[in-house]
């Protein structure tokens, strides 16, 4: 097909405008990270500076960091509990999503809405029924809250993986169905397999939600630096450097917060953007 020079200017200008507009937000996002990391390796005296590359560099402000809290049980913490909710996001919402792709039964689109319309209802309002249920298993000021809910399942981690499971031919299951598989084999062996990007962007959100959570550790563990997660310890911390002036060691604690997202990100990054994508196309 023949495109008239006129149209395609107008189509060079309008791409030449969006990547303008892309990289001006781009710009604005990076900008921010970019002085964060900057300000960790200043010195205190230059934390107001505006310069992006310090001069001179140094790493006492994560020696300081290192001296005030105890950073490896805080990151032990917050890995094994991001882990424990990442494994039960993805065990729980895999079976629910399958059962409501794969799996005919009477009520199924009603109950999938009913599903749904819980993506409405905020955390907070669950946050004081879940408590009470909690002090009556003996479970506060322990960490069992923090990863147990994950295993029963969640309404936004259940209809990702079903919008992908739909782009899943039928034909896999039927004829697995006269080989004689079962709806639990052929969960194990053909729909999981053939999802792995779904998976990984499911993991990547659950994982950086249960990483960045404050409100649930503050509420459901003790002051105990022991138990609690980096977020929390940061947070106390927060507090003595901001009256002291230490943006350089509350920057430098920051950047080792976001360090495992960034490593869990670029691992996944290619089957989280085709997660992504093909969610919701249905062949």
């Amino acid at each position: 097909m023949n495109i008239s020079p006129g149209l395609r200017v107008r189509n060079n200008l309008l791409d030449l405008g969006t990547y303008l507009l892309l990289s001006l937000g781009a710009v604005i996002m990076v900008v921010p990270f970019l002085w964060m990391v900057a300000t960790s390796f200043k010195l205190p005296a230059d934390q107001y500076t505006k310069t992006l590359i310090p001069d001179p560099s140094t790493l006492d402000n994560f020696k300081e960091l290192w001296q005030h809290l105890p950073f490896p049980r805080l990151l032990f913490n917050s890995f094994w509990l991001s882990t424990l909710a990442t494994i039960g996001q993805l065990l729980t919402c895999s079976m629910g999503a399958f059962a409501f792709a794969v799996v005919r039964f009477r009520g199924r689109n009603l109950l999938f809405i009913l599903l749904l319309i819980t993506l409405m209802i905020p955390g907070q309002v669950t946050l004081i029924p879940n408590f009470i249920v909690f002090k009556w298993l003996g479970l506060i000021g322990t960490q069992v809250p923090l990863w147990l809910p994950s295993f029963w399942g969640g309404a936004f981690g259940t209809f990702l993986l079903r919008q992908y499971f739909l782009t899943i031919p039928r034909d896999l299951t039927d004829a697995a169905r006269v080989d004689g598989a079962s709806l639990m084999q052929i969960f194990w062996r053909i729909y999981l397999p053939l999802s792995r990007p779904a998976l990984a962007a499911l993991s990547i959100f659950v994982f950086m939600w249960s990483w960045n959570d404050l409100l649930h550790p503050l509420v459901y563990l003790p002051t105990d630096m022991q138990k609690t997660t980096l977020t929390v310890g940061l947070a106390f911390f927060q507090q003595q450097l901001v009256m002291g002036g230490k943006f350089t060691v509350l920057m430098a604690g920051a950047l080792i917060s976001i360090l495992p997202l960034i490593f869990v990100f670029f691992i996944a990054q290619k089957q989280f953007i085709e997660g992504i994508a093909l969610t919701g196309i249905k062949r």
